[in-house]
């Protein structure tokens, strides 16, 4: 044909060892850190509201650790059912509370597996808050006490990344502090620095059995509406000192990850929220989609957005190659 194009786009397409080579974004295991949901005893219960997911007892803890630290992933995020609630979310900063004695069994079974906590109240209050309720809001100075006593705790078991995700004013700069004065000054804090108030939680909120009791949190968490906001909170985490920062939801964030990136650099980890997840995952259980092909793609465009790091459900078992 005269005067086609001597570019041909097709010719790198053609077979998948071209593709993989010319990949632009790349999905490893070891860039995903697997969400995981503990509880003080008992045996393994399913999440009814996420496929594949499970409430482990401290007891399993080694095994996951085992199996984790196996399959190369870059670490694990720990979130606590404990065994009663209470106004102020004691068991979140209790010395034998569920996660602090969960990080002391994966350490033991793998020493080298990096595992991140989460810093928040909501899944030990007994009215499903992210902090201290007084006159039927949460008291922003009252709470930062606390997160930061839980961030210590989680630090003093072994933890290696303490991840706040309250969205408390100021939280990041008094669990920095916290932290330094209690000896831990390379303990690493990763914030939950944008995280907006989404309709893609409901599933983790059965999950974690933190749905709040009354109101909602969209007081705290951002407005989904705005995008300037997080680049403010971002900016203010990291000025308190914040190692890493997190954007949450992903999906539906992929303009704030990549403009985070272009912004501050890397790493910027985001989280592929239980919504995310499940929805794939009834998909495909539905015979909707291919819900192998779909996780990743879905991930592939979470990394090539900018995020560095990604949570995710599917840690353990997305398909890598093209």
């Amino acid at each position: 044909m005269t005067g086609f194009p001597t570019r041909r786009m097709r010719r790198l397409r053609r077979t998948a060892g071209l593709r993989r080579l010319v990949a632009e974004a790349r999905l490893v295991r070891s860039q995903l850190i697997w969400p995981l949901f503990f509880k003080p005893e008992g045996s393994p219960t399913p999440v009814s509201a996420m496929p594949g997911v499970m409430q482990h007892p401290v007891k399993d803890a080694g095994a996951i650790a085992r199996r984790a630290t196996d399959l190369g992933l870059g670490g694990v995020l720990l979130f606590g059912l404990p065994a009663a609630k209470d106004e102020k979310g004691s068991g979140a900063y209790h010395e034998q509370g569920v996660i602090q004695e969960t990080v002391r069994a994966l350490k033991r079974a793998a020493q080298d597996l990096v595992v991140i906590t989460d810093v928040c109240l909501c899944e030990y209050t007994s009215h499903g808050h992210c902090g201290i309720v007084r006159d039927g809001a949460v008291d922003n100075d009252a709470t930062l006490e606390l997160l930061a006593r839980t961030a210590v705790s989680h630090a003093a078991a072994g933890a290696d990344v303490v991840a706040p995700s309250d969205m408390m004013d100021g939280r990041v700069g008094a669990i920095r502090r916290a932290l330094d004065q209690k000896g831990f000054a390379d303990t690493v804090i990763l914030s939950y620095a944008a995280k907006y108030a989404s309709a893609f939680y409901g599933p983790f909120r059965v999950a974690a059995e933190s749905a709040p009791q009354f109101g909602d949190r969209r007081g705290y968490q951002m407005d989904p509406a705005n995008g300037d906001e997080a680049m403010k909170e971002i900016a203010l985490d990291l000025d308190e000192g914040a190692d890493l920062v997190m954007v949450k939801p992903a999906l539906p964030c992929l303009d704030i990850i990549r403009r985070a990136k272009e912004r501050f650099g890397g790493p910027i980890a985001a989280y592929q929220v239980s919504g995310e997840y499940t929805m794939i995952k009834l998909a495909a259980q539905a015979g909707a989609l291919d819900g192998d092909l779909a996780m990743r793609e879905a991930l592939l465009a979470i990394r090539r957005a900018g995020a560095d790091i990604i949570m995710t459900y599917a840690a353990p078992d997305v398909r890598l190659d093209g």
